[in-house]
């Protein structure tokens, strides 16, 4: 019922918000936003989990896929895009779905998160595998769609996970790690696209950074494998071999030239002298990781 659920509860602080004075409001929003990432901390231990599980899948070729409807399916699908130009890897490697294809992540699809038979055929559609991790996403803990995405991804023994802003969740105990994060009422009763989204999407920048992180995609705090697509990407890319190498501006130019603009082949050429053919070697005997390659 979703009298019970605490993302549906009237929060007391905004009893009269249409009455409320701008400032007042924005202030009041501002303080319930503050309680969020103190929410999120409360299941680090479970987060922690759920990253373990994601990168032993990206070790076994597999892939990350988060599913949700609505602001929860939208949240997904923005990490996901985001995971290859940040972490060089495929489109493919990270997905998300959203009930009702992505049309949705325009314009809601009526009645596409309340079909588990819908999930299925999504799922089905990726070829989804047992050495993928699926990550549900559904505030309310309770949607259909991603219930029944998990339930599908069980049954042919993918990794399960799921995130949700109840406790006890039916989300939760239809996956491996239940991921339950208590933000307290909306200052908008029911409206699940602020704090509980703000969550949603703490949570998902920390699963996959971390399993980014796990998997070698990351020297030091620096972007190595970032893909070099657009201007700005490139003089990144430039600042990230100078500030791994404490090199110049040129000799990292010149550098990322040699290593047909691969930030890591880049790194590990000035730091030991290696060819790019030698740093390109190395990179492949130790799984990616730049320090193990360089030592």
């Amino acid at each position: 019922m979703l009298k019970n659920l605490t993302t549906e509860t009237r929060n007391e602080r905004t009893m009269n918000l249409d009455e409320m004075p701008i400032h007042d409001f924005l202030t009041v929003m501002n303080e319930e936003d503050a309680k969020v990432a103190q929410a999120v901390k409360q299941e680090i231990p479970q987060i922690a989990k759920a990253v373990e599980k994601i990168i032993a899948s990206f070790k076994k070729g597999g892939r990350l896929i988060y599913i949700g409807a609505g602001t929860s399916g939208r949240i997904g699908l923005l990490d996901a895009v985001e995971c290859p130009p940040t972490f060089g890897t495929k489109p493919e490697e990270v997905v998300g779905l959203i009930a009702g294809g992505e049309k949705a992540f325009i314009k809601a699809v009526e009645g596409a998160e309340d079909s588990k038979e819908l999930a299925y055929e999504d799922l089905k559609t990726i070829q989804l595998t047992d050495k993928d991790v699926l990550v549900g996403i559904a505030a309310s803990g309770r949607t259909p769609y991603v219930i029944g995405g998990l339930e599908y991804a069980k049954e042919i023994g993918a990794q399960t996970i799921a995130v949700s802003c109840n406790k006890n969740s039916a989300v939760g105990q239809a996956a491996e790690v239940a991921i339950e994060v208590v933000n307290g009422p909306e200052v908008l009763t029911g409206s699940t696209r602020l704090k509980a989204g703000t969550s949603q999407k703490l949570i998902c920048n920390m699963l996959s950074t971390a399993s980014m992180v796990g998997f070698g995609k990351v020297y030091g705090n620096l972007m190595v494998d970032v893909q070099l697509t657009n201007e700005k990407l490139v003089e990144r890319a430039k600042r990230i071999v100078m500030e791994a190498t404490s090199c110049d501006y040129a000799t990292a130019e010149e550098y990322l030239v040699k290593a047909n603009q691969h930030p890591k082949a880049a790194i590990i050429m000035i730091l030991t002298g290696f060819t790019h053919e030698e740093a390109v070697e190395r990179l492949e005997k130790t799984d990616g990781f730049v320090r193990k390659a360089i030592q």
